[in-house]
This record gives C-alpha cells, sequence and structure tokens, in this order.
C-alpha cells in the first residue's frame, strides 16, 4: 500500500537486456563494454583505362619525341655516301659538263629525298597517323639528304679555280663527298652522346667506305 492509502501501481517491468542497454549510456553496447567496432567495407580504387594518343613516332622508332630537339644526321651521311657513288658513276661514264654533273648531285639527292619522304608517309598512312603535320615533320627530317649533295656540287661549281680536268674536278668532287660523310658520322655519334672511342670509330668506318667507293672507282677506269 502506498502512503496515501491508495493501492501501490507498479512500473513496467524492464527485460535485463533493456536495463543493461539504457544504463551502459551512449557508446556502449553492454554494461562497461566498449562498443565494437562497425567494420565498413573497403571500396577498391576503379582503375579507369587510360587511351594513350598514338603519334607518328612510336611507329618509327622509339624514344622519338614529337618534335625532335636534336639533328638528326643519318640523313646527311647517307646523302654524302650517295653523292660520291653518283661522283663515281658519272666520272666512269666519260666526261660530263660541270653543269650537268652538278645537275646530276642535286637531282639524285632530290629523287632519293621524295622516296625516304615517301616511304615514311606510305607507313604512316597503314598506321592510320598521316597529317599535314607529319608530312612537314618528316619532309624536314629528310632534307639532310639533298644537303648532304650541295658541297660536291659546289666544288665542282668553283673547279674552274684550280684549273682542272675532267677526272681533276670528278675527284674534287669525290673527296669532298667522302670528307662530308665522314664528318657528319662523326657530329652524329658527338651529338648522340658517344665517347671519343666510339667517335673515332664511326669516322674510320665511313672512311672505310668511302675507301670502297674510291677502289671501286679506280677498279672499274682499270
Amino acid at each position: 500500500m502506498a502512503a496515501g492509502g491508495g493501492p501501490e501501481r507498479a512500473g513496467p517491468e524492464r527485460s535485463p537486456e533493456r536495463a543493461g542497454s539504457e544504463g551502459a549510456g551512449p557508446g556502449r553496447t553492454g554494461p562497461g563494454r566498449d562498443p565494437e567496432p562497425v567494420l565498413e567495407p573497403v571500396r577498391e580504387p576503379v582503375l579507369e583505362p587510360v587511351m594513350e594518343e598514338a603519334s607518328y613516332d612510336a611507329y618509327e622508332a622509339p624514344g622519338d619525341a614529337p618534335e625532335k630537339t636534336r639533328g638528326d644526321y643519318t640523313g646527311a651521311v647517307y646523302g654524302s655516301l650517295l653523292a660520291a657513288s653518283v661522283v663515281v658513276g658519272a666520272g666512269t661514264l666519260g666526261s660530263f659538263p660541270r653543269l650537268q654533273l652538278i645537275l646530276l648531285l642535286l637531282g639524285t639527292g632530290v629523287v632519293f629525298w621524295a622516296a625516304h619522304v615517301f616511304a615514311r608517309h606510305f607507313g604512316a598512312r597503314l598506321a592510320g597517323q598521316l597529317s599535314w603535320t607529319v608530312i612537314r615533320r618528316v619532309s624536314r627530317e629528310e632534307r639532310p639528304i639533298i644537303e648532304a649533295a650541295v658541297p660536291p656540287a659546289l666544288a665542282v661549281a668553283i673547279s674552274p679555280l684550280f684549273d682542272l680536268g675532267p677526272q681533276g674536278i670528278v675527284w674534287l668532287a669525290l673527296l669532298v663527298a667522302l670528307a662530308g660523310q665522314v664528318g657528319w658520322a662523326t657530329v652524329a655519334a658527338q651529338r648522340a652522346g658517344a665517347s671519343r672511342r666510339l667517335m673515332v670509330v664511326a669516322g674510320v668506318v665511313n672512311l672505310l667506305l668511302g675507301l670502297l667507293i674510291v677502289l671501286l672507282k679506280v677498279g672499274i677506269q682499270h
């Protein structure tokens, strides 16, 4: 009985789990216990595919940049060897007027330049990477083939100053072409960061190639 004479009213009964959870306070799952950490699932990062932009240089050779920062002297070496071969061939066919020999040197250089440019453009077209930018750049990169024919042609042009005959003109142009071949090969090795030993090797190898052309000229004439 309550003090006021009325019947005593009992409150709602509480289960032990509810009582424990109410008495535990926030952050607790039971009396005297810290809450267990909730482990969230770890989401793996989604890697989106990276589409690399194709370039014509990737088709040609590894390590080439879209715009070359260093000169490429391969065409100059090749053009010098080509000019020497033209001079030898012209000398074995007889006496050529100076103007004809000059035109033969420059014209052969232009034809071989066009052939190299076309070959590279054709490869780029097959790879689907041909554009006007590529055409201009490739044409510029292959230009040393033409430029290598200029010194022998100039040697022929100024040959009257030395009072040379037809064979003397041929030998002068041949020596100038071979000197250009050895010089461009050495410069190419130096620009590529080669050691002095490799530079000497490059020069000697190209000198031997030039001597083979000289021997060919002498052998054909005799």
